[in-house]
């Protein structure tokens, strides 16, 4: 089993590496079309896509889970995470929407026969963005169609941030409507730089049409690629921790076992010495 999940872990450990280059490569577009979408929408007063519904009724909620077991906790707290953001918008009065992403996650809501409005499965290792776009598009179409008629106000995204080799966290963010946060100009351009001066043609409201779902899509692509690494950070430590426990129980076990085998050699040895002795006493007595 120790040479199994060593295997297991070195396996994950390069897989890590592949992921993590993939979300490296994919982070400077996220950012211009993030800092692209920043610009257009302080150009547009009003557009469906921002402007927050007076009275939400119902949220969709994305969440993304692992295919394969023997990741640790990765798929646990991503669920768990899901779970708290579910009852915090109950509260508000919203019915959820889940859409699951991974085998482990569409198993935990079907043995528990909870309702899942869609669920993709079979590539949260090697995310792609053809797999994105086909998560977006039935999220897009949910939010642009009327609540009444079985659309969402909002979408929210539940995955797992890499933060570093042993420190993954579960985190959720709502990516529709855009969430406005006021910030001083100064600390911006300090933190980003300043937001370039666009032309706009036809018009911001034609581009910002163009441009957002492109925005929702790379958002649900990125948290996929660090949703992979996560994933395959959390089995590396899960292998290693089981490695590392199947090695000590061997030690443990070949202590045992030395131990017995001794204490038995002993007990023969008693029982050698113990019999010489007799015979010798018996000998002695006999002359």
């Amino acid at each position: 089993m120790a040479k199994i999940t060593r295997a297991m872990e070195l396996i994950a450990a390069t897989r890590i590496t592949k992921a993590q280059r993939a979300a490296e490569a994919a982070a400077p577009y996220a950012r211009e079309i993030t800092r692209a979408v920043s610009a257009v929408a302080a150009r547009v007063s009003d557009h469906p896509l921002l402007t927050e519904a007076e009275n939400p009724t119902r949220a969709a909620v994305l969440v993304i889970t692992s295919d394969k077991g023997l990741a640790g906790a990765y798929t646990a707290n991503a669920i768990k995470e899901a779970e708290r953001l579910t009852a915090l918008l109950n509260e508000q009065g919203k019915e959820v929407l889940t859409y699951m992403v991974g085998r482990k996650g569409i198993g935990f809501y079907k043995f528990r026969e909870r309702p899942l409005a869609d669920s993709w499965e079979g590539f949260t290792e090697r995310p792609s963005y053809m797999h994105a776009m086909e998560i977006s598009s039935a999220l897009m179409e949910k939010f642009i169609q009327e609540t009444a008629e079985g659309g969402v106000d909002e979408i929210h995204i539940v995955s797992t941030e890499f933060i570093s080799m042993i420190n993954q966290r579960a985190r959720a963010s709502r990516i529709l409507p855009l969430e406005v946060e006021e910030v001083d100009s100064k600390v911006l351009e300090a933190e980003q730089g300043p937001l370039p001066l666009y032309e706009f043609e036809p018009g911001a409201e034609e581009v910002l049409d163009q441009l957002l779902p492109k925005y929702v899509t790379n958002r649900i692509y990125f948290a996929l690629l660090e949703s992979a690494a996560s994933q395959h950070a959390s089995r590396r430590a899960a292998m290693k921790a089981a490695t590392d426990n199947a090695e000590e129980l061997v030690k443990t076990l070949t202590r045992q076992a030395n131990q017995a085998r001794q204490a038995e050699i002993t007990n023969e040895i008693s029982e050698i010495v113990g019999g010489a002795d007799a015979l010798a006493a018996a000998s002695a007595g006999s002359e």
